[in-house]
């Protein structure tokens, strides 16, 4: 099969390392491996050219992507990132990613993603509201409450899922309120989808702990990425018992070998912007963050962290990965060989998709549930989807990365296989 034209996929690259991935699960895809190939091209990616007039009075134009990779199980879903480094091979394999997660959970969507080649914090919030309405009217023609539903990700909020609802609503003429997931409260928005992905790190790394006989009480866990994701799952295992050793964000790399005082880092955090010159700890030179023994390394930050290099110095028991593939080929070949268990960001972090699908399934219904009901419900389905892989990859003998993508994959085959082709 001739290979895309529009993206230069190496090895490590953001999806050089989904091809690899969909490469691992084949053999495990009996008669449904003849449809495999769908799973290797983006089913579309639009690309939007985003201007708008500075608060200087100067044009700007930004570059602006939505990729749906699959519609095959549902409507596409997925979220927004701002970023600089935004690119659409590394857009396209996010949406590869959301399929392989809303399958492997049992979400009946299909993936999407979203981005814009932006720094946000070189805006003001006028010029920040401007990129997000004018990036929605422009990717409106594809978005929609049954076509694909954005979220919130990297440098993004409740604040800007509301102007793309609003945006999205003004130009269709109705309150949409199921367009995006991830709004504030008086929106739409669902109680516990703040928390619910750093929520849903904690809740399978307990089940990986419990299943690997590392007692929770006293573990050593190391985080990266301090944003919405790291900070809840690090508040989770402290409240549990678990010690936070060393933490790494944008700002610097700190460790305290008996663990941080978790209250007095978020108040740190909260009023300078990160973890850098926090004083309850000692300041490590960046690259020893991956050196600090640890039972349970929490990468949430960026993809592409955990490289050949890092792993092959790494002294942890299992990596969970809370970000979007923070692990590169090379580095999960180490990892394997040296028995470190990884478990994969389809299923650790999949707590904030799922309670996007209830705000979603909430905001259809207009009726909403407490905070409780929304935890007891999450942790049902990931607890219940982490199960499913585990057994997945003691029946075949293979990585529980390998595992949530035979049980994902199947899944997306076996109902593309029902539909058939058009026409």
């Amino acid at each position: 099969m001739p290979n895309l034209s529009f993206v230069s996929p190496t090895r490590n690259s953001p999806w050089g390392t989904y091809l690899s991935q969909i490469d691992a699960v084949e053999p495990y895809l009996g008669h449904l491996a003849r449809w495999v190939e769908t799973l290797r091209r983006p089913k579309r990616a639009l690309i939007v050219d985003i201007p708008i007039e500075l608060d200087n009075g100067t044009i700007a134009h930004y570059e602006g992507y939505r990729v749906q990779h699959s519609l095959t199980r549902g409507p596409g879903k997925g979220g927004v990132r701002y970023h600089p480094d935004v690119t659409l091979e590394e857009v396209m394999a996010l949406s590869a990613w959301m399929t392989i997660k809303n399958a492997a959970v049992n979400l009946p969507y299909g993936g999407a993603k979203g981005g814009i080649r932006l720094d946000p914090k070189v805006l003001s919030l006028k010029e920040l509201e401007k990129v997000t309405r004018r990036y929605t009217s422009e990717i409106g023609i594809i978005i929609g409450p049954q076509q694909d539903i954005p979220a919130p990700d990297v440098n993004t909020n409740g604040q800007i899922m509301a102007w793309m609802m609003d945006t999205y609503s003004m130009n269709t003429g109705a309150t949409a309120t199921g367009v995006v997931t991830g709004k504030p409260i008086p929106l739409g928005g669902s109680l516990g989808r703040v928390q619910a992905t750093g929520r849903g790190v904690f809740v399978i790394g307990r089940e990986a702990m419990r299943r690997l006989n590392v007692p929770m009480e006293g573990a050593r866990v190391a985080v990266q990425g301090f944003g919405n994701v790291g900070s809840i799952a690090a508040k989770l295992f402290a409240a549990n018992g678990a010690k936070i050793v060393a933490v790494q964000d944008h700002t610097g790399t700190i460790l305290n070998e008996s663990g941080m005082d978790m209250q007095n880092l978020l108040d740190h955090v909260a009023a300078t912007g990160g973890v850098g010159g926090f004083k309850g700890a000692d300041k490590i030179a960046n690259d020893d963050f991956w050196k600090v023994k640890s039972d349970v390394l929490i990468p949430a930050a960026l993809e592409g962290q955990i490289t050949k290099e890092r792993a092959e110095g790494l002294s942890t028991k299992i990596v969970l990965e809370g970000a979007n593939g923070p692990t590169t080929p090379d580095g999960d070949a180490v990892l394997a060989d040296r028995g470190i268990i990884v478990v994969p960001d389809v299923i650790a972090n999949s707590g904030g998709v799922t309670v996007s699908y209830f705000e979603w399934v909430q905001d259809f219904s207009s009726f909403f549930w407490t905070e409780d009901e929304i935890n007891v419900r999450l942790d049902k389905i990931i607890t219940g989807a982490f199960k499913h892989i585990w057994e997945t990859s003691e029946q075949h003998r293979i990585s529980l990365r390998t595992a949530a993508f035979v049980v994902a994959c199947t899944r997306v085959l076996q109902a593309r296989e029902e539909r058939g082709l058009y026409p």
